[in-house]
């Protein structure tokens, strides 16, 4: 399995459609870096968000997901509560190539900050917006940046073609827009 480069990256985005849209050089006057990189994609993050709150004293059940779990935002800056977690989606819509797995990793600059994003795979033919889980380790409030870069996506290339994609068992996130919650 290799990781892919730049080059890569760029022609499948750009002739295949696997990053939609897709900035094709790093941004980062002013902003949380977001782009292409050498050997990955730093993704942005929308501006919608499901902030868990327990306003209501719900129980957090992945079986049972209660929307009273948490409260919608849809703001530039997202305040993530001390020791409390957000959802979020990339900006970015992916359709991942049958030969590659894509794994998503937290940005050190909100890592140093005490932000952490779940580390999750791409599998094999899904596609759409990624969920993504944000959790505030701190004691502390922390802001979040929509539009801005949160997350980076690696793209590992198989020797071989997988016998089974996402899309061929029909997984349950296939095609996901907007924040997703919890699926059986």
């Amino acid at each position: 399995m290799a990781i892919m480069p730049d080059t890569w990256i760029r022609d499948m985005a750009q002739n295949r459609g696997m990053i939609e849209p897709f900035v094709e050089a790093q941004k980062r006057e002013g902003v949380i870096s977001y782009g292409l990189s050498s050997y990955g994609y730093d993704a942005r993050v929308a501006d919608e968000f499901k902030i868990f709150t327990n306003v209501d004293s719900a129980i957090v059940d992945p079986k049972r997901f209660d929307d009273a779990s948490f409260v919608d935002r849809k703001t530039d800056v997202c305040v993530i509560p001390p020791n409390s977690f957000a959802l979020a989606r990339t900006v970015e819509y992916f359709r991942v190539p049958r030969d590659v797995l894509v794994i998503c990793l937290g940005k050190s600059t909100y890592a140093r900050c005490g932000l952490i994003v779940n580390v999750t795979p791409l599998e094999p033919e899904w596609e759409g917006h990624v969920t993504l889980e944000i959790s505030n380790t701190t004691p502390l409030p922390a802001k979040v940046y929509a539009n801005e870069g949160l997350c980076q996506f690696l793209f590992l290339k198989g020797d071989t073609i997988c016998e089974t994609s996402y899309a061929d068992r029909s997984g349950k996130y296939m095609g996901q827009r907007g924040v997703t919650l919890p699926r059986l």
